[in-house]
């Protein structure tokens, strides 16, 4: 209200002050510049409330929901004309500018009421494909959470440098996605010892055409192994 009345206000001398013969063109030339200013300094807020309209139109998800925008995943607390806070799993509570939700990709985890739950299992090349698919699919179709329909996929999927990977596909609730995931991963190692199914680690063979002596190298962890253990390099030397 306040600022109605002082824009009229300010229209109504104008016109006063151009009735008595006044020229107001400088007037107009400085209002025009500040409002060009003005405009300037708010762009980003700007941005921030038309993203907030189109998110709050749209409602690509509600509050609640688990999503990933703008680089950032966690459960949705509220949302406003000009951010979007979320909390992370770790209780970090985060602000996002509309503009950034709206101007990326948004990942709604909740809306559907299924997921799929994705592993990779290797086994060794000297172990047998039909026993390790059949220890697999025992465990999977054996855990209460994992839905009957959609049913799971359990596949040889590639023949890797040092292991044969199977992937496990599950459908489980939404609510359920990582209390599968954890279980899973720990009842298919459990299963595999007690058949005795081995899970290898990278391993590579280098071979010199120079030298006599042949010796055995243990490498370091590497960042790029996925279960974190020690990789054994052989290194075998002889001349031809």
């Amino acid at each position: 209200a306040m600022v109605a009345y002082w824009v009229v206000l300010s229209m109504g001398l104008l016109v006063v002050l151009s009735g008595l013969g006044i020229d107001i063109s400088p007037v107009f030339a400085l209002i025009g510049g500040a409002s060009f200013i003005l405009a300037f300094a708010l762009q980003d807020t700007l941005g921030n409330l038309a993203a907030g309209l189109m998110i709050m139109i749209n409602r690509p998800f509600d509050e609640g929901d688990y999503v990933d925008v703008g680089g950032v995943a966690g459960t949705v607390k509220s949302v406003s004309i000009v951010s979007t806070t979320v909390a992370t799993p770790d209780n970090q509570v985060i602000i996002i500018p509309n503009s950034k939700v709206w101007g990326n990709v948004i990942t709604n985890v909740t809306t559907s009421q299924t997921r799929r739950v994705d592993l990779v299992f290797g086994i060794a090349y000297e172990d047998s494909i039909e026993q390790a698919q059949e220890v697999l699919e025992q465990v999977v179709t054996a855990h209460p959470l994992v839905l009957r329909d959609p049913a799971p996929v359990v596949r040889v999927n590639e023949l890797a440098d040092s292991s044969v990977n199977f992937v496990v596909r599950p459908w489980v609730k939404g609510g359920d996605y990582w209390t599968v995931y954890w279980d899973l991963t720990r009842q298919v190692k459990e299963a595999f010892d007690v058949a005795g199914i081995s899970i290898p680690y990278p391993q590579q063979q280098v071979h010199f055409r120079e030298g006599s002596t042949a010796r055995t190298r243990v490498s370091p962890p590497s960042e790029t192994q996925s279960r974190g253990e020690t990789a054994v390099a052989a290194l075998e030397e002889g001349r031809d």
